[in-house]
């Protein structure tokens, strides 16, 4: 076995959306993701992923035929710049506005954006105010 590093938080280990149109949905998760600075992982026939999400077509075996239906993901985002420009990137390449960039009441300093992907799932892109991380990222490697 080939040795593998992954980069995993702390609560979730992967989200799967399954999309009717793969070409579109790549398309756009390709440019929110970079305007992110979060790298695809990689593509194969009928499928992408970016660190945990993972987006497959309807007609792959592992959708089993089924859309997953309408969701909410919210990705970080490093400032409210690195929000603006998911919000403009998301726009350009087929989302549509859910709710443009701004303060939210969900608690001081949250800076939010809002678009509805190909499929109608709710994407957010955040920025929470000034922190400190103790790490990126956690690392595994098998």
């Amino acid at each position: 076995m080939e040795t593998q590093e992954l980069h995993r938080g702390r609560l979730l280990d992967h989200i799967q959306l399954v999309v009717r149109d793969i070409a579109a949905s790549q398309a756009f998760y390709a440019a929110i993701l970079e305007s992110l600075n979060v790298p695809m992982g990689g593509t194969g026939d009928g499928y992408f992923w970016a660190d945990e999400l993972f987006v497959t077509a309807v007609d792959s075996p592992a959708a089993l035929g089924v859309l997953t239906g309408r969701h909410h993901l919210a990705f970080q985002a490093q400032d409210r710049a690195m929000v603006d420009k998911f919000y403009e990137t998301a726009l350009a390449h087929g989302g549509k506005d859910n709710g443009a960039p701004g303060e939210r009441a969900y608690h001081p300093g949250y800076y939010a954006a809002f678009v509805l992907d190909p499929d109608g799932n709710n994407i957010e892109a955040v920025y929470h105010g000034d922190a400190t991380r103790s790490a990126a990222s956690v690392s595994i490697t098998f």
